[in-house]
């Protein structure tokens, strides 16, 4: 397989600031944000299986509700890829998967993903292979661009929380359309993931300061 040099990724805090260093020089709104939150957690991850499998688990779930399914699938021993190929419908249901959730997982593991070659592959080639699974999304690729492969240019326009703290950044009126954000932010490249994390912290510092007394 032909290595992708064309890749950049993000593998420590200090490298994260070297990014935010030079998407502040592109757009200098980022500068204040910068000083409320500072460096934000890369939250890496191992990827895998496993960690697709957990994010479809949680789809459309409180983190309460997703975490007690996960627990009891991974009591069961019901979190690998030869796991889910066992098991049948009812065993799966016992342990928490509803009928289309099991599709979700079965569909990922009939892919038989080769994950350590998505390293090599591009934002969009891995895109395009992640959502050739039955459950998986472009905002879940895109979270896996970012946290189990550390991509250093991904935004993810889809996302509620970023939108938001674009919406504040930029002064809208309302949030913005993925397709009006890509626009917006195509200057921003090539540290959309560094404005990706920022505006993360924005919104949780935005919802901290709304809970404060008066």
């Amino acid at each position: 397989m032909t290595v992708n040099t064309d890749i950049t990724t993000i593998e420590t805090p200090a490298a994260l600031a070297e990014h935010i260093e030079q998407l502040i020089k592109i757009e200098p709104r980022f500068a204040p944000v910068y000083s409320k939150v500072g460096v934000p957690d890369l939250r890496r991850n191992s990827g895998g299986f496993e960690q697709l499998m957990r994010a479809m688990v949680g789809q459309q779930l409180s983190v309460a509700a997703a975490r007690s399914i996960w627990n009891k699938l991974d009591t069961a021993g019901l979190t690998t890829l030869e796991a889910i190929v066992a098991a049948d419908d009812e065993t799966l249901k016992a342990n928490g998967l509803s009928r289309q959730k099991s599709r979700y997982v079965r569909s990922l593991a009939e892919h038989n993903i080769d994950f350590a070659a998505l390293a090599e592959m591009s934002d969009e080639a891995v895109i395009a292979t992640l959502t050739a699974v039955t459950g998986i999304g472009r905002w879940t690729a895109e979270m896996y661009l970012l946290f189990s492969l550390g991509r250093a240019d991904v935004l993810a326009v889809d996302d509620l929380a970023i939108k938001e703290g674009a919406k504040q950044l930029l002064e809208l009126d309302e949030r913005p359309t993925p397709k009006q954000f890509r626009e917006l932010t195509q200057s921003w490249s090539p540290h959309r993931s560094a404005a990706s994390l920022l505006l993360w912290a924005y919104y949780g510092w935005l919802k901290n300061k709304e809970a404060l007394p008066v």
